[in-house]
């Protein structure tokens, strides 16, 4: 059962960094960063974040402390990518 879940979530963090990658136009390992730093500022579980915004398109909702800290960090990740 363990394994199982691991599976999941794993899955679930990958989809996250194809969502931030795809919506932020970076590098995986930015969208990485990015999924982090979103958890990090936001007080909240990895899991918690990636399954939001994995699950958005679906639900079309997105806690607003998400939403704000996913927009200012692409903005920094996108500012830092195009200075590389």
């Amino acid at each position: 059962m363990q394994l199982q879940q691991a599976v999941h979530a794993h899955a679930v963090i990958d989809q996250a960094i194809g969502v931030v990658v795809t919506v932020g136009r970076l590098p995986p390992e930015r969208g990485w960063h990015v999924l982090r730093e979103i958890s990090q500022r936001t007080n909240t579980k990895l899991r918690t974040v990636t399954e939001h915004l994995v699950d958005r398109p679906r639900t079309h909702d997105l806690p607003e402390t998400f939403a704000t800290e996913l927009y200012r960090q692409l903005e920094d990740a996108h500012i830092l990518h195009v200075q590389q």
